[in-house]
């Protein structure tokens, strides 16, 4: 059964995730340049993500998204297990939003291009000076209404576990006064874990899309470690879970909430 599920990513899969990331990334192009960047910039993505989970026969799951409030900017934190992230969170979220991402996704051929005009927030990490224009494009993108999603690792897990938090998506939400609401993501290091090889034939495993109650402003650098520790515990072992006291990391998070369940 595995073998033939490699065969029918090589022979219907991948056509069709080729041809949706032409049109969806030239639907976007086009589209922010005719005015309306906030719609465009975001649906052809969201239905980009939806034709890739779907045409992969990946089972869904979401919980959680009735926490949260369609007129209200979140800045939304993530662990990190596989590129599968994107395409789950993306299409399964519900919330308009932005993503954070490294600036060197900006060479991929038609989704780079897509991503600048959709005004999705490129990070320069060549200079603290370039990271520091970059968060304030994110706060303008932020102030204007619009929700930012940020994967705090910084890159993808090698081991499945939740790494190290960096600060700055926190830095950004506590300037702004605005909810931090922890992702938690279970299911993709499995279907898709990362390698030295990037090109891999994906393994179909349910994916869940866990939205947690939005951690509301209080005081400045108290949001990071709450919110990993929700990530965190919300884990199954076999996905990257564990205790928050067996968490080394200084710069670290978590909490537990979940929401009603949808199978989508």
């Amino acid at each position: 059964m595995n073998f033939l599920y490699r065969i029918y990513q090589i022979v219907v899969a991948l056509p069709v995730v080729v041809i949706a990331s032409v049109v969806c990334s030239l639907a976007t192009v086009v589209g922010c340049l005719l005015g309306n960047a906030s719609w465009w910039g975001y649906w052809p993505g969201r239905v980009w993500a939806v034709i890739v989970c779907r045409i992969l026969l990946l089972p869904i799951r979401v919980e959680g998204r009735h926490r949260l409030d369609p007129d209200t900017s979140y800045v939304f934190v993530s662990n990190h297990q596989s590129y599968l992230d994107i395409f789950l969170i993306y299409g399964f979220l519900g919330h308009n939003f932005r993503w954070m991402m490294k600036r060197e996704l900006r060479s991929i051929p038609f989704i780079g291009l897509a991503c600048e005009r959709a005004g999705e927030i490129l990070i320069d990490r060549s200079s603290p000076a370039r990271m520091k224009h970059s968060l304030i494009q994110a706060g303008k993108t932020l102030q204007g209404g619009t929700s930012l999603v940020v994967f705090p690792e910084g890159t993808r897990t090698r081991t499945g576990r939740v790494g190290p938090f960096r600060k700055g998506a926190f830095v950004l939400a506590d300037e702004l006064k605005l909810p931090v609401v922890p992702l938690t993501v279970s299911g993709p290091f499995r279907a898709l874990p990362r390698s030295k090889y990037e090109i891999r034939f994906v393994k179909r495993v349910p994916l869940t899309l866990t939205i947690h109650a939005p951690v509301p402003y209080t005081e400045k650098g108290q949001r990071l470690q709450p919110s990993r520790d929700t990530i965190v515990r919300s884990l199954p072992p076999n996905c990257g879970g564990e205790s928050p006291s067996q968490n080394k990391d200084t710069d670290n998070t978590n909490t537990t909430s979940i929401g009603s369940d949808t199978r989508v």
